[in-house]
């Protein structure tokens, strides 16, 4: 059987069939995404809880433990991990590889909303979650500062121009802020001044925190009209703290200032950031799990361009940390060295061939091998990472291989006295199976790396389904492409004798 001889019989049909899938290895090139590794990331999800005042001790018994009772139950949870500070806890739930994450997402959010019940009642505001590993690196860090605006009102406008547009792109799991100055009302009890009066620091809280509500007031009914009561009690600066009632004593009242120093200040007097020397506020981006990093990065890029824009001008917003730019210099590295390696096999084979004849036939089959290969890197997902492009590098030894063969062989015919369409028949058919063999050889060495587990296997699947595609692409070439054009350019060298007479 002659797999290659209807190619051979079609040189225009089997010239156009190549040329159309090179066309479409090229626009798949083009759509490919650019990543350091391969995208196997675990689903992670990370759920934070914020109690100003509370140590860690109260913390990890109040909201750490109780949460964890109850995102423990989730279905397909590999890891949960958790740590509880003064004031905050942090949860990081990793799920199985194959794990869709908005699935996660959802009965994240139903088993928050399940322990929302057993979570202290006096909580400023329940647990959030982000789509982020905490342990990621940020792929940019943004600095907004102004020369004019005081840091408060920096850290106001970053929050509403930029944190909240920037995780609305797509690929964002979390925006970090820090540095900024959040106003705080900060009350620093007389401990003396309170035993004097009979008070305790938890009268002084309880006290506070009656007194600073915004609750529904009612409403008045009368005969013709309804009117809602709309009052606003909420305290926002020290001057109206200090007026507050904490108790009753002797008919007299023991106001806020009689017991305690009531300052104007900020939610965390020691966090802080600096951009050439002036205040700022800092926002690192985080990705989601799987997402590409280039295509994130240039989609909050592209947003800072169009807010920057709509920005107050006393606003000055700057990229202080971009980690894509040293990914995007070893992907241009390793793709350099791809070309340097193509190049380098089809000099090799002219200094041993002495003919562009011979050295083009096999030299087309490298190029066009890898260009094929990407259109079924788009198929499948994948991404111009280091691991596919070492892949395609190692591919140019291997590729080079079958077209060798069927070129050294339909040239033997050749050289016995053959013309060169018969010798292309022959030929092809002679040499055919132990191309179709050496392939599935090739292509077997390459299984125990498809069938690997864990993180290790899905990062080397990506690497040998890449090699593997772009050997059998070439055996495909060799037994089509490469027995055509050998029927229609290869020709008969004279021998030594014949040269010198002519």
């Amino acid at each position: 059987m002659n797999l290659s001889a209807p190619f051979i019989r079609r040189p225009i049909g089997t010239s156009l069939l190549v040329l159309g899938l090179s066309l479409a290895g090229l626009a798949a090139y083009a759509e490919l995404p650019v990543a350091p590794l391969p995208e196997v990331d675990y689903p992670t999800l990370s759920v934070s809880t914020r109690w100003p005042g509370a140590s860690a001790e109260v913390m990890a018994a109040a909201i750490t433990t109780p949460l964890e009772g109850q995102l423990g139950q989730i279905p397909s949870l590999s890891r949960m991990s958790s740590v509880s500070g003064d004031g905050i806890s942090q949860i990081t739930l990793r799920f199985d590889l194959d794990r869709d994450i908005d699935a996660a997402e959802q009965d994240v959010q139903g088993a928050l909303h399940a322990a929302s019940a057993l979570l202290p009642p006096t909580l400023p505001a329940p647990p959030t979650y982000s789509k982020a590993n905490p342990a990621d690196v940020p792929i940019l860090s943004i600095a907004v500062s102004s020369r004019t605006l005081s840091l408060r009102e920096v850290d106001d406008r970053a929050d509403a121009l930029l944190a909240q547009r920037i995780a609305q792109v797509p690929g964002v799991g979390l925006v970090a802020k820090s540095g900024g100055q959040r106003p705080a009302v900060r009350v620093q009890a007389d401990v003396r001044a309170l035993a004097a009066r009979g008070l305790t620091l938890e009268d002084l809280r309880a006290a506070i925190v009656a007194s600073n509500v915004h609750l529904p007031t009612g409403s008045l009914g009368g005969a013709r009209l309804d009117h809602t009561l709309v009052t606003d009690d909420q305290l926002v600066d020290a001057a109206a703290f200090r007026t507050l009632v904490v108790a009753e004593r002797d008919g007299r009242s023991i106001r806020l200032d009689d017991v305690a120093s009531v300052l104007d200040g900020v939610e965390d007097e020691e966090a802080g950031a600096w951009v050439d020397g002036r205040p700022a506020v800092v926002l690192d981006v985080l990705r989601q799990p799987g997402a590409n990093i280039l295509e994130v990065a240039a989609g909050v890029k592209a947003l800072l361009d169009t807010l920057r824009a709509t920005a107050p001008a006393d606003l000055d917003v700057e990229v202080v940390i971009d980690r894509t730019a040293t990914i995007r210099a070893g992907f241009e590295d390793v793709r350099s060295t791809l070309v340097l390696t193509v190049l380098l096999v089809v000099l090799v084979m002219f200094l041993f061939l002495r003919s562009a004849r011979a050295t083009l036939v096999p030299g087309v089959a490298v190029p066009l091998s890898l260009v094929l290969t990407f259109g079924v890197m788009h198929l499948l997902g994948y991404s111009l990472d280091t691991l596919s492009l070492m892949a395609l590098t190692i591919a140019t030894g291997f590729v080079i291989d079958d077209a060798i063969v069927m070129v050294e062989n339909i040239a033997r015919l050749i050289e016995a006295g053959r013309r060169p369409y018969d010798a292309a028949l022959e030929g092809a058919r002679q040499i055919g199976f132990t191309i179709v063999s050496l392939t599935a050889s090739l292509v077997a060495v390459l299984i125990p790396l498809l069938f690997m587990q864990g993180i290790v296997g899905r990062l080397f699947r990506e690497f040998a389904v890449t090699l593997a595609a772009a050997i059998v692409l070439s055996a495909l070439i060799s037994l089509t492409l490469t027995a055509m054009m050998s029927a229609h350019l290869l020709r008969a060298e004279p021998t030594p004798g014949e040269r010198t007479r002519l």
